[in-house]
């Protein structure tokens, strides 16, 4: 199971541990954004403190129909009890969790300031 909470601003967070290939690792707290079809965003400044390798560069279509660059690292996450190896995607914004990296999972979101977000795997 992956825990997290409801934060001030009503957004559903997952507490995250992101690890480099030498075992160097932060904390993130991430917004869970069920329109993202990736796996897991980082701002620029995560990824240059772990040093994460850098992977690829391409392009991403937003919500709003907008193709915007992006550059891709390869990090390793501490999920659901064991090491995950995954790519990033580099933002300007907080740490969001997106669908491709719940696949799987049953998200549970008690909607209240402080309330418990879990995603438990599917039997």
């Amino acid at each position: 199971m992956v825990a997290g909470n409801v934060n001030h601003r009503g957004e559903a967070i997952l507490n995250l541990v992101v690890q480099n290939q030498h075992g160097a690792s932060q904390a993130v707290e991430a917004v869970v954004d069920t329109g993202f079809n990736g796996w897991l965003t980082l701002p620029v400044a995560v990824i240059s403190d772990l040093h994460l390798p850098r992977r690829n560069s391409g392009y991403a279509t937003l919500a709003d129909g907008i193709e915007v660059p992006i550059e891709t690292y390869e990090a390793t996450l501490l999920w659901d009890g064991s090491p995950l190896q995954i790519m990033v995607v580099a933002s300007d914004s907080d740490p969001l969790v997106g669908m491709g990296l719940l696949y799987g999972y049953q998200l549970s979101i008690e909607v209240i300031a402080g309330g418990n977000v879990t995603a438990r795997k599917l039997a």
